[in-house]
């Protein structure tokens, strides 16, 4: 069967909540996180699913209410790129809402509240994974060990909850692959806890050259790309290149909280690669009348052994109903050069037409079987989901020299073994 295989355009960027509300319209099933988040030791908040339009483009809307004690702005413009304390508590100022006393979580806290988590054991590596990427980036940056590095309150806890709800998500949607071709990023500056700095913020550097991410700059002015947003693409990401034919099975778009000129939407799409395959090949002709069987069988035999795909003769009627051969050889472009040479050097024709086609073929796979005979190689072609195995005449041969029973039975013992 076709793998599962998510394809995430970042065109607006990428962030914790974008990603989770394009998972959730995806289908990852909202119980389930809802499930796992109540069972966090973490307070202050509550969590709210709903819609949103933006640019007119309807959009999954997963937003974390922060309580008044934990309120915060923008956690992703303001989420505080880690920082090492001495003391383990201090007063924070938060616009209108004036001084709170706030803990400081660092990596091992987060990593408890994960280990206590009701989640599976997958979606509680992907949540370690995340988080450990994003420390790390975090303790480049400043330049202490990633143990050192801590989490305001009021940044974590809805850093937290986006975690561990991505985590949940993506391991609800059993998703096996992840391709991100690139992150959109905007340019210039923004303001956060340390100060004006310029986008991408140092974390989001670090990560994307740590994990060779692909960064496209953008116009727009301001963060598009979110050190979670980040983090989130390099724990995940397998590659890069998106099959050239592929179908969308599903589409799920996931809002974001900040106004630009770009839509601010995550588009998460799972995608079915194609099972068939369109190229192009060569086909060479020529007709001889003046070869003998033997010459013939030769040429045969050199134009396989420099990779021909099919050599066939037919026979047929020349100019003045003289009989002769039609030689028909199949190659790719590159091998034309070499298969004319060894037409023209071997056989008596002075001519070689020469035709470029386009086929379709099936996606195949080589693969060993155990038989009671021995091992067999057989050729696996998939169409429309299922799979059909085919031995390979040279392994079936094989058996049948090793045992000394007929072709047919050999190829039915491997039909056998085939699963």
């Amino acid at each position: 069967m076709s793998k599962k295989v998510l394809y995430l355009e970042c065109f607006s960027g990428i962030s914790g909540d974008m990603t989770v509300g394009a998972l959730l319209d995806l289908g990852a099933d909202p119980e389930v996180l809802k499930q796992s988040l109540d069972s966090l030791h973490v307070d202050g908040y509550e969590v709210k699913i709903g819609r949103s339009s933006k640019c007119g483009i309807d959009a999954c809307d997963f937003d974390v209410l922060l309580d008044k004690d934990h309120e915060n702005h923008d956690h992703d413009m303001e989420y505080l790129h880690g920082h090492v304390h001495e003391n383990e508590t201090h007063q924070h100022s938060h616009g209108d809402h004036g001084h709170h006393h706030h803990e400081h979580r660092g990596l091992n806290e987060i990593m408890e509240i994960i280990d206590h988590a009701d989640m599976t054991l997958r979606a509680k590596d992907y949540a370690r994974r995340i988080f450990t990427i994003l420390a790390q980036a975090e303790a480049k940056a400043h330049n202490v060990p990633a143990d050192q590095v801590h989490f305001h309150e009021i940044g974590a806890v809805d850093s937290i909850v986006d975690i561990l709800s991505v985590a949940v998500c993506m391991d609800d949607l059993d998703v096996e692959e992840v391709i991100i071709p690139k992150l959109c990023e905007g340019s210039g500056t923004i303001r956060c806890q340390h100060g004006i700095l310029p986008v991408p913020v140092p974390a989001v550097s670090n990560i994307v050259s740590t994990y060779h991410l692909k960064l496209h700059i953008t116009e727009v002015q301001g963060e598009l790309v979110t050190p979670t947003g980040a983090a989130i693409a390099a724990a995940f990401c397998t590659g890069e290149e998106l099959p050239e034919d592929f179908t969308v099975e599903k589409i799920g778009i996931g809002a974001g909280k900040r106004q630009y000129e770009c839509p601010g939407i995550l588009r998460a799409m799972l995608i079915r690669e194609s099972d068939k395959e369109t190229n192009t090949i060569i086909k060479l002709e020529s007709n001889i009348d003046d070869c003998t069987g033997e010459t013939l069988g030769y040429v045969m035999e050199c134009l396989y052994g420099a990779g021909a795909r099919e050599v066939n003769y037919m026979p047929v009627f020349m100019k003045k109903n003289r009989p002769a051969w039609l030689l028909t050889v199949i190659c790719k472009k590159e091998q034309i050069t070499e298969m004319e040479r060894i037409i023209f050097k071997e056989t008596t024709t002075i001519g070689i037409r020469r035709q470029e086609m386009e086929r379709t073929i099936l996606k195949r796979e080589k693969r060993t079987v155990a038989t009671p005979l021995g091992e067999a190689e057989v050729k696996v072609c998939t169409f429309e989901g299922e799979e059909y195995f085919y031995p390979e005449y040279e392994s079936v041969k094989r058996l049948c020299e090793k045992t000394g029973i007929s072709y047919k039975e050999a190829y039915h013992q491997v039909m056998q073994s085939r699963n």
